[in-house]
């Protein structure tokens, strides 16, 4: 009898833990879709097979998705085995992953070994050879097979994978206008491809520098990468600054590591911006200028309709003395060469407030300016501190055309309509 009774007892304590386990799975698939809808926010998803994926195509051969995860991080990420069941499905033999991220990485052999690397930072830029390279091998896949397709990811699926998807959507023929707004379109509901402006801005570098062939189907454009070009930056200068009398800021460029695709960023100066003394003057030093944009606010036309207009002020005018500017002048001018990224701090050890990229190669005369539009990961805090005329301004020497040709940027008639104040 009492054993009996002890085998009733085990199965309904099997029962109960079998029910256990269901209502624990049903739980988890029913979190792990509701987190991935959370962190994929506006990217289109896919339902497919039944799954649902964070993946979109941008045109019937290029496919862009979030990261393919293993374990946890499947949870609120694409999980890998899903990903591989639906390309095997829908494209078998014929798809190529291009993994983007330099934080995370996975077994090439998920995919039958059809995965290339490109990696770059999270939120910035890569180099433009490397934009070379991604643009040629995807080229080269697709042209071997008319079913072939390319798998583009990163990490979220969005800005890294958004700057290389428009760079081969350029290298194909398209604008680079036309390129962000289809990526844009296919990719977001909202219409919010690729946001941040130094990775828009390097898709019309790369613009820039391709030359097509005159005849339609005589192969792939030319890019021409502008060879290592050096400038000596002298002043970093912010105009309009309000609620803080100082900013701690970071240069940083990108540096070639032999036999290593990725370029990790390697500091060439740091300090502080601090408030421009009144009356102050520098002694046989170059004449530095702070610009505004001319115009009525509320009359003032889409800056997308109507090119920048810019009025150049002398900084020993007293017109510098009717807004806070914020400026920090190198005794020693620092030299800066390829993929240089600003950096911009509260304090030395405090909150990032916003940075820029770009590639001294584009720097036309000697002068960068950036409006607030044009600030990278410009959150909360940085906007604090951005007045109504906020304009950040890099001055440089002038470029040694004799010496160093490299820094004259890209100036043919084609390439002159493509290089727009976006890109600068």
């Amino acid at each position: 009898m009492g054993s009996k009774l002890a085998k009733e007892g085990l199965g309904k304590a099997e029962t109960s833990n079998l029910q256990h386990a269901q209502h624990s799975f049903i739980n988890y698939l029913t979190t792990s879709i509701y987190l991935r809808s959370l962190v994929s926010k506006h990217r289109r998803r896919m339902l497919v097979a039944g799954y649902d994926l964070d993946m979109s195509y941008i045109t019937d051969r290029v496919l862009a998705m979030s990261f393919p995860a293993e374990r946890m991080r499947a949870m609120y990420r694409n999980p890998l085995w899903q990903v591989k069941s639906v390309l095997d499905m829908r494209h078998p033999e014929h798809y190529k992953v291009y993994n983007l991220c330099i934080e995370e990485s996975y077994d090439p052999a998920h995919f039958h070994g059809r995965v290339e690397a490109y990696p770059f930072d999270d939120n910035h830029v890569p180099p433009l050879e490397m934009m070379k390279q991604f643009c040629e091998s995807v080229n080269t896949w697709l042209s071997l097979d008319p079913k072939n397709i390319a798998v583009v990811h990163c990490m979220a699926g969005k800005g890294r994978t958004g700057l290389m998807v428009c760079a081969y959507l350029v290298y194909s023929g398209m604008t680079a206008d036309e390129a962000l707004q289809l990526y844009a379109n296919k990719r977001t509901t909202n219409n919010e491809g690729v946001s941040i402006p130094s990775q828009r801005r390097y898709v019309g570098y790369w613009a820039s520098v391709l030359s097509f062939p005159k005849r339609i189907g005589d192969g792939p454009p030319k890019a021409n990468i502008p060879q290592s070009c050096s400038r000596e930056l002298r002043r970093i200068r912010l105009y309009d600054v309000i609620n803080t009398v100082s900013i701690f800021f970071v240069v940083t460029e990108l540096e070639e590591v032999p036999g290593q695709l990725y370029r990790p960023a390697g500091e060439v100066a740091r300090g502080y911006c601090r408030p421009i003394t009144k009356g102050y003057q520098r002694n046989a030093s170059p004449r530095y200028y702070i610009s505004f944009i001319e115009g009525d606010e509320e009359q003032k036309k889409s800056e997308v309709e109507e090119p920048r207009i810019v009025v150049q002020m002398d900084t020993e005018n007293p017109i510098i003395d009717q807004k806070s500017c914020l400026d920090f002048y190198f005794n020693k001018p620092v030299e800066v060469t390829g993929d240089v990224r600003v950096i911009f701090y509260q304090k030395m050890i405090g909150g990032r407030l916003f940075y820029v990229c770009f590639n001294t190669a584009f720097i036309k005369n000697s002068l960068l300016q950036f409006s607030v539009r044009d600030l990278d990961k410009l959150g909360n805090k940085g906007k604090s501190i951005c007045g109504s005329s906020f304009c950040l301004e890099l001055l440089f020497g002038p470029a040694r055309a004799n010496t160093n040709p490299a820094c004259i940027p890209p100036s043919s008639d084609e390439n002159e309509d493509r290089l727009t104040d976006d890109c600068f």
